[in-house]
């Protein structure tokens, strides 16, 4: 460290002069200088004291060894400078300048309310929790520093501004829209909807319904999400828990006219989402979509002689049937119905099968040897215990038990040709377009509708993986739809990060741990006020940040926000 004047001549003929403290690094073989402190408010004696100390070699001044009693030009400094370690810096910095490249900020505005929506966002990605840990958390990081957020908060202000988003959701994801669609054209949507189960019993929109998390006698949640084709949340939509899949999509659909203003646009769902009624709603406001029909549907298709069995194995499996006279769709577009099998996801059937059947095994040598040392075993009972085993199983129609004749022993019988009926479509699958031909031939259109994993990984990431949608700290609707908009917006910032990070052995949860260790170090010049400065990070820290285009700053002022739990607060505050 040393002690420099600077002195700046104005065009007036004037100049400003300061004396600066600044430090000396070196970074990848070049010397460079960074400030860290402004001395120019400090008497005369006391820079020259500091200019004094910073003189003498560092071991006379950092040495626990020496005993002698302090210098005169020592007990001057002594008071003068203090440098303490203060919050972490690393991982909230980095956050906030990814929501910044993202848009996220700017759309969320500078408003106090808009800091606060996006001190949870960026909470939501550091650590997920509810509004009272993102409180905590800013007690630990310089989430209020780095967002120039001045006033104080609880969790209670968090809970408030949760209704702020959901009032504002439907212009916020607007202005994203338009900022996506300014560097992409998006006319391809995926959409799919999942569940989330409540603990609780109080949500406004909790309701028993088909739960996808097999959580038996909880209330639920359901939460639809849009994204463009390659997986980039654009949309995300709570609904009541007992909401049908194809009532989520006529939702979607209007928004996607009405707000969005998209004029040509085609829908990607699963085989539950896009019925009669979606595609109905589809076509009236001329859109198109790409779903897969069930495996109930392409029996009622082989039955009625549509296209042969043959198809599905023909090409190593992949075969197309281009489109028919007769299959039309309800305004008279064609339908396209795309085949194709499988053959790892046959396997795997059928290796479950034969898993299963072996399970069967073992429990009918138990039963049998337990028939064997007991007379009292009855032998009804153990029949029924075996028939409750095939059907639990799902082996029913190829897999019997039988009573070997004047004996109390029991045999599996297999019938290979309800074998053989079952298996034949073990890892077919069909989808369904009204997409011309001319606009997306039938491997474009089968890479498409593959791309709904692309919305699969996001509701993992959401849900339990990274973000932690649930456990729902919320119950009034506000909300709940506030709380999922905050997900969604870190599941934007998430999917960036790990874009950036993909060539590091690192998950993104793991990197962002690692930058929290770049702390600010705390400068108080006594009688002054005191500011941060930013230290070097160390180069492995720095390849994270470099490879995110983070550029950390080299001071913030020291704002001392004061934010605090609701049960801390003062009685006036209250």
């Amino acid at each position: 460290m040393y002690v420099t004047e600077v002195v700046r001549p104005y065009a007036n003929g004037k100049s400003s002069r300061c004396i600066l403290l600044r430090e000396s690094y070196r970074e990848n073989g070049k010397v460079k200088n960074r400030t860290l402190a402004n001395l120019s408010a400090l008497p005369v004696a006391a820079i020259g004291a500091i200019k004094q100390v910073l003189r003498q070699p560092p071991q006379s001044r950092a040495s626990p060894s020496v005993q002698a009693a302090p210098s005169a030009v020592e007990s001057a400094v002594a008071p003068v400078v203090v440098i303490e370690q203060g919050l972490s810096i690393g991982a909230v910095a980095t956050v906030y300048q990814v929501a910044q490249k993202l848009g996220i900020a700017q759309v969320l505005g500078r408003s106090r309310q808009g800091k606060l929506a996006l001190w949870q966002v960026i909470a939501r990605v550091i650590q997920p929790g509810s509004c009272l840990a993102s409180v905590r958390l800013a007690r630990e990081h310089a989430g209020c520093d780095v967002l120039r957020l001045r006033d104080g908060f609880c969790e209670d202000d968090l809970y408030a501004n949760l209704a702020w988003l959901s009032a504002r959701q439907l212009s916020l994801e607007k202005a994203l829209f338009r900022r996506h669609s300014r560097t992409r054209v998006t006319e391809l949507f995926l959409y799919d909807v999942t569940s989330s189960y409540l603990e609780g019993s109080h949500n406004a929109l909790g309701a028993y319904g088909y739960n996808r998390d097999k959580k038996r006698g909880k209330p639920q949640i359901v939460v639809g999400l849009l994204t463009d084709a390659e997986g980039e949340p654009l949309s995300v939509e709570v609904f009541q828990g007992n909401t049908q899949d194809i009532r989520t999509l006529t939702a979607q659909v209007r928004k996607l006219a009405d707000a969005f203003g998209c004029q040509r646009i085609t829908l990607v769902g699963d085989r539950g989402m896009i019925k009669q009624l979606g595609i109905a709603a589809l076509h009236a406001e001329q859109f198109y979509f790409i779903s897969a029909i069930t495996k109930a549907q392409i029996e009622t298709l082989l039955k009625q002689e549509l296209f042969p069995m043959t198809l599905f194995d023909q090409s190593l499996g992949e075969v197309v049937l281009e489109p028919d006279a007769d299959q039309t769709g309800a305004d008279g577009r064609a339908l396209r119905y795309i085949l194709k099998r499988n053959p790892v996801r046959a396997q795997e059937l059928a290796d479950s099968r034969q898993g299963k059947k072996a399970a069967l095994e073992q429990r009918l040598a138990e039963h049998n040897q337990k028939l064997a040392r007991s007379s009292r075993a009855q032998v009804a009972v153990a029949r029924r215990t075996l028939l409750s085993e095939i059907a639990k199983l799902k082996l029913k129609g190829w897999l019997t038990v039988r009573k070997r004749r004047g004996q109390r022993q029991f045999y599996l019988v297999e019938d290979p040709a309800a074998l053989a009926a079952q298996s034949k479509l073990d890892g077919c699958y069909v989808i369904r377009t009204d997409v011309p031909a001319a606009t997306a031939d039938a491997q474009t259109v089968h890479d498409r509708y593959r791309d709904l994993a692309n919305v699969e990984q996001g509701f993992r990431t959401c849900k339990t993986v990274h973000l932690e949608m649930r456990p729902w700290f919320v119950t009034c609707e506000a909300s709940t739809r506030g709380h999922a908009l905050v997900v969604m917006l870190a599941y934007k910032i998430v999917r960036y990060l790990a874009q950036c990070w993909k060539s590091f052995d690192l998950e993104v949860v793991e990197a962002l741990e690692a930058l929290k260790q770049i702390t600010l170090a705390s400068v108080q010049v006594v009688g002054y006020p005191a500011y941060q400065s930013v230290p070097t990070p160390r180069p492995e820290l720095r390849q994270l940040l470099n490879a995110a285009q983070i550029i950390l700053p080299q001071t913030l002022p020291h704002l001392e926000t004061c934010v605090v739990t609701r049960k801390n607060l003062s009685e006036s505050r209250k």
